[in-house]
């Protein structure tokens, strides 16, 4: 059991919000693909071709980008901009590529790590990681975000440490730990260099105050090498992209209701949001409602 904890906890650093119906799925266009690399569009092209409005954006949930193949998702992942980096708490969801071995990639990275044997044949790990990770804490001035870790039991056995010192933070009613410390600041996408993302960076959260040994080391560069990299598909609502030795490994979804109740009116009509990253050569994606 003990085992199957180390790797939940990996699995939540390196990571919704209501429904739509699946009919939404087809409003949004995708340039043709096929199952080879060779066979998959260029970004620039896609986003020439089918700019996303508003309305379009308006489509998307979590649980809608859930049901894509990686490749749809992918594509709205690249007509997205960074917007601005978030403040304060976002719930969290995540989903792996479907058709692929995510899980089974994870289970060989943690296998490879000292002291760590990934045993998952009893338990699904997407659903185990969902127990334990439920989103992120932005410290926009700080540059730092945390994660939220909920259930404080299965992760009793990993902690250091007198656990009474360990920060809390309370979100729709619920505790929540906040452990695996990473810095926030605009970068390249691994996915789509055009323009850039925001990026949560785990390679030296030691140097974060705050941070533990134990557990906060799975997520660095002395264990999992955790980069993970958003992009706003509107006000208060991020789609990510997890990755480990910068090999992609999971999607994740952010959300705050506050935000998105707030500023999402003005942006459903005008499609403006402030930027804080560099938003490429490349004309905007967002193209306002007609």
């Amino acid at each position: 059991m003990r085992k199957l904890i180390l790797i939940a906890s990996c699995l939540g650093t390196a990571v919704v919000l209501g429904g739509c119906t699946d009919k939404a799925a087809t409003d949004i266009k995708f340039v043709p693909y096929g199952t080879g690399y060779a066979t998959k569009p260029d970004l620039a092209e896609v986003e020439h071709q089918y700019p996303l409005t508003p309305t379009d954006l308006q489509t998307l949930t979590p649980a809608l980008l859930a049901k894509l193949d990686q490749e749809q998702v992918d594509q709205i992942y690249a007509r997205l901009t960074a917007g601005p980096i978030p403040d304060g708490a976002f719930d969290g969801d995540l989903f792996f590529p479907k058709g692929t071995s995510g899980e089974r990639r994870l289970t060989e990275i943690v296998g490879g790590l000292p002291g760590l044997v990934a045993e998952l044949k009893a338990t699904k790990l997407e659903v185990l990681g969902r127990s334990l990770w439920k989103g992120k804490v932005f410290y926009r001035q700080e540059g730092v975000l945390r994660n939220r870790i909920e259930d404080t039991a299965l992760l009793k056995p990993l902690i250091q440490g007198d656990l009474n010192t360990i920060p809390k933070i309370t979100v729709n009613g619920k505790d929540a730990w906040l452990l695996f410390p990473a810095k926030l600041y605009c970068g390249q996408s691994l996915l789509d260099a055009r323009r850039e993302s925001i990026i949560i960076d785990y390679a030296h959260s030691e140097d974060i105050p705050g941070y533990r040994e134990r557990p906060d080391f799975l997520a660095s560069r002395h264990g999992l090498m955790v980069r993970d990299e958003i992009r706003m598909v509107r006000p208060g609502f991020y789609l990510g992209r997890a990755y480990t030795d910068k090999i992609f490994l999971l999607n994740f979804t952010l959300y705050n209701k506050d935000i998105a109740e707030r500023d999402g009116p003005a942006f459903s009509k005008t499609g403006a949001t402030p930027q804080d990253c560099w938003t490429g050569t490349q004309r905007s994606a967002v193209a306002a409602s007609k």
